[in-house]
C-alpha cells in the first residue's frame, strides 16, 4: 500500500466510525461514545499518515503530529502551512488537535448525550459524530490541495 492509499483509507475508516449509528438499546450511549473516540483515534493516524505522506521528501526522523506541527517543528512549507491552520481554533486542525488533547486526556473526547427533561435543548448543538464528519471532510480537501502542492516540488 502506498502512503497516499494508506492515508485516504485511515480516513475512509474514521468516516465509517463516525458515520455509524450507535443503537437503541441500553449499551447505546456507552457505545456511541466508543465509536466517537474510535473516529477520532483513526483520525490522529489518519493525520500522522498524512504528515508522514506531504513530508517523506524531507525525510524525518518521526512523524508525530505533537512534534511535527509545533511551532518549533521542522521547517517544512507543508508544515508551516499546516500549522497556521492549526492555530485557528476554528479551523477543522485546530478543532482536530483540542479533540486529541481531550482523548489523550483523563476527560476522554466521547460526549454523553444529556438526556434531562428539565434541560431546554439547543438546536444549533452539533453532534461530536457530525463534526467529527465535517472535520474529515476538510481534512481531505486540505490533503488534495497539499498533495498537489507536494508534487510540483
Amino acid at each position: 500500500m502506498t502512503p497516499k492509499s494508506r492515508t485516504n483509507q485511515l480516513f475512509y475508516h474514521a468516516q465509517l466510525m463516525a458515520d455509524t449509528p450507535a443503537g437503541d438499546d441500553e449499551h447505546a450511549a456507552a457505545r456511541k461514545m466508543a465509536m466517537e473516540e474510535s473516529a477520532l483515534a483513526l483520525l490522529e493516524l489518519a493525520l500522522e499518515s498524512m504528515l508522514k505522506e506531504l513530508t517523506e521528501h524531507a525525510r524525518l526522523d518521526t512523524h508525530r503530529w505533537q512534534l511535527l506541527l509545533a511551532a518549533d517543528g521542522p521547517d517544512v512549507a507543508e508544515l508551516q502551512r499546516l500549522r497556521d491552520v492549526a492555530a485557528d481554533a476554528d479551523s477543522w486542525l485546530g478543532w482536530l488537535i483540542f479533540q486529541l488533547e481531550r482523548l489523550h486526556s483523563d476527560q476522554g473526547a466521547g460526549r454523553r448525550s444529556v438526556a434531562n427533561p428539565g434541560m431546554i435543548a439547543l438546536g444549533s448543538e452539533t453532534e461530536f459524530a457530525d463534526q467529527l464528519l465535517q472535520c474529515i471532510q476538510s481534512a481531505k480537501t486540505e490533503v488534495a490541495q497539499l498533495r498537489e502542492t507536494s508534487q510540483e516540488w
